[in-house]
């Protein structure tokens, strides 16, 4: 069986990024008997000027896309989406839009303990921001998600109080920017392919199929 690797770049205050995670697992489920693929969340800030305290989400959010209608609309269309995959958005919920570089080197942090602990805390930290309301930038709200996530809560609070990785998670942003990320979800896969946005279970599903079998065929040439 061939194997991918997903470099998948989110921002955790993305409700696309939250609806792609969802889609790429249905998608994963969809292949699993014909394709080993395995994910790595890699950092991306949609509001990376937002003060550390946060700000107030729907003047904000209002702000930027254009009004109170367009983020109606945005809402309806994503809560719809979300119903069909499991995901219970709840937009009005959502009090403070954060900054997110902390909870992206908290994922930093989890990724040193394995993909499967940075997965549980990308997991933890969409339902937190998108279904209860939490505010991801809150350090309380980072050591409750690490510490359900099998981090080890004293280590993180000690790193969360420093600088550490902030230039590490900083410098990876700008990587992604420079690579012509401008929109997330974007999907890399085994660093030669790019899949952008929130695609469909079966439209992802499809592109591992073809690229596994690309890679099958290259293997065949070499030998």
């Amino acid at each position: 069986m061939e194997r991918l690797t997903i470099d998948l770049v989110s921002d955790v205050v993305c409700p696309w990024c939250y609806l792609g995670k969802a889609r790429l697992e249905l998608a994963i489920a969809e292949v699993q008997d014909e394709v080993g693929i395995d994910v790595n969340w890699r950092p991306y800030q949609l509001n990376p000027d937002i003060p550390a305290e946060g700000v107030d989400h729907h003047k904000y959010l209002a702000e930027k896309l254009g009004g109170e209608d367009a983020v109606k609309q945005a809402h309806e269309r994503l809560t719809a989406f979300g119903k069909e995959v499991g995901i219970n958005f709840d937009f009005a919920a959502i009090k403070i839009g954060p900054n997110t570089l902390d909870a992206h080197r908290l994922m930093h942090w989890a990724m040193m303990e394995g993909r499967e602990i940075q997965d549980k805390v990308a997991t933890a930290l969409f339902k937190a921001n998108f279904e209860d309301g939490r505010n991801v930038g809150d350090h309380a709200v980072l050591l409750d998600i690490a510490e359900q996530s099998g981090l080890d809560a004293k280590v993180i609070e000690n790193l969360l109080k420093s600088d550490a990785d902030k230039d590490t998670v900083q410098a990876e942003i700008a990587a992604a920017k420079d690579m012509g990320v401008n929109g997330v979800p974007f999907f890399i896969i085994d660093q030669q392919y790019a899949v952008s946005g929130a695609q469909t279970p079966d439209v992802l599903a499809n592109a591992f199929r073809e690229i596994a079998a690309a890679k099958a065929e290259a293997r065949k040439g070499m030998n």
